[in-house]
């Protein structure tokens, strides 16, 4: 196979979350640590810093990321999803994987691949530490794919763990509490290894701590310290970004000081080419798409909103089936012009799913490109465009 059918390969013929959801889902770490036996990788050799959480997981990890690579250092990036490009989920120093190495590896693991029905994500992961390894990185940042306890990435020995904050998310798997999805989260918290925790929450906090000291692991809350590098205009960043900062502190590496810390922070867009969160397509109207999809994003996309001025604010929505719309809209100005639509994911809610939720007219197309363009039509030069609610419509409407 040349890349581009091992590409649909991977994407179509192995099931993966984002496309099929809970069907999609396979909770349980032997398929995976057999596959990464068979890779015969000593998972001992890396340095690894390991991110759990509800929101803010990929931000973190491109914060650390580009820390890391500013202080001198070989990193590799796992994370997901991607918005554009499969290999955007497996980097190193911000260059993604190559082509070639993706064709290789399914060609020589093709057979176990099948035999063992990996998962997208399982083989995604094997994948990326095979990667690692050949590439020799010193450090390599791992976003939890979903959960903690029973995802795939919780073979690693990571030298530190990190679990971003606690919301509502795929409550249909991780439970329909704070403190049962807490509770899958802290699943990532190995013995005598450092965890950083990015907020405090009264509900969750004592589930982090009795965790922490069960494995005889020291715990810290980010959101206790201050720090003088919150530079991010937008809210929500600064928490992440004082969340990467602590990790950063506690890793007890010299060459990443305060000065390393400072450019990798400031420097997070070219090192990472970082995209999603509050990225701004266009000024004349403004256009910014942000991947808020639960409740706790769609919390914070309301404060950025609020310290922003437009003449009128567009829309659109494009959501995955078992969310809240209803609630979820709650949080957005009721001035907003508000457009839904749908994606080529089977996941997507359409129409009929929207209507069922919302009760009530809607401004519906299932094209996003048109729907779009529409809103470019209608909009003025002081008007505001908010894309948002999901995460692959940003291929559907910016890929071209």
């Amino acid at each position: 196979m040349n890349y581009r059918e091992t590409e649909n390969w991977i994407l179509n013929r192995l099931p993966f979350y984002q496309s099929q959801g809970l069907k999609a889902y396979k909770p349980g770490i032997d398929n995976i640590r057999f596959f990464v036996d068979h890779l015969d990788l000593n998972l001992l050799d890396i340095k690894f810093i390991h991110v759990g959480g509800t929101n803010g997981k990929g931000s973190t990890c491109a914060y650390l990321s580009s820390i890391i690579q500013e202080s001198g250092y070989k990193v590799g990036l796992f994370t997901s999803p991607h918005f554009f490009d499969f290999r955007e989920r497996i980097k190193v120093n911000n260059k993604k994987i190559e082509k070639d190495f993706i064709t290789k590896f399914i060609q020589e693991n093709i057979e176990l691949i099948e035999e063992l029905n990996l998962s997208f994500f399982e083989l995604s992961f094997g994948m990326s530490l095979y990667y690692y390894f050949e590439q020799k990185v010193d450090y390599a940042v791992i976003e939890v794919g979903l959960g903690g306890r029973l995802d795939a990435t919780n073979i690693i020995n990571p030298i530190l763990s990190v679990i971003t904050n606690i919301s509502y998310d795929h409550t249909e798997i991780l439970g329909n509490s704070l403190e049962k999805i807490a509770y899958e989260k802290a699943g990532i918290i190995k013995k005598n290894t450092k965890i950083i925790i990015g907020e405090r929450d009264k509900k969750t906090q004592n589930i982090f701590i009795q965790k922490a000291d069960e494995n005889f692991s020291d715990i810290i809350f980010a959101s206790d310290y201050k720090t003088d590098f919150e530079n991010s205009e937008i809210e929500y960043q600064n928490k992440n970004i004082r969340t990467a900062v602590q990790v950063s502190k506690n890793l007890n590496d010299q060459n990443i000081n305060e000065t390393s810390i400072k450019k990798g922070i400031m420097n997070l867009d070219s090192n990472t080419d970082f995209y999603g969160r509050w990225t701004i397509i266009n000024y004349n109207p403004k256009v910014i798409f942000d991947s808020a999809h639960n409740e706790s994003g769609f919390s914070y996309l309301s404060q950025q909103l609020e310290k922003l001025n437009y003449d009128r604010l567009f829309i659109i929505l494009s959501f995955v089936k078992g969310k809240d719309i209803k609630k979820l809209i709650t949080y957005l100005p009721k001035k907003s012009l508000i457009y839904f639509t749908s994606s080529n994911s089977e996941r997507s809610m359409n129409y009929e799913d929207i209507i069922q939720c919302v009760k009530e007219n809607i401004n519906f197309d299932k094209n996003p490109l048109k729907v779009y363009k529409e809103v470019l039509k209608q909009s003025s030069s002081k008007d505001l465009i908010i894309i948002t609610g999901s995460n692959y419509i940003a291929k559907e409407i910016f890929h071209e």
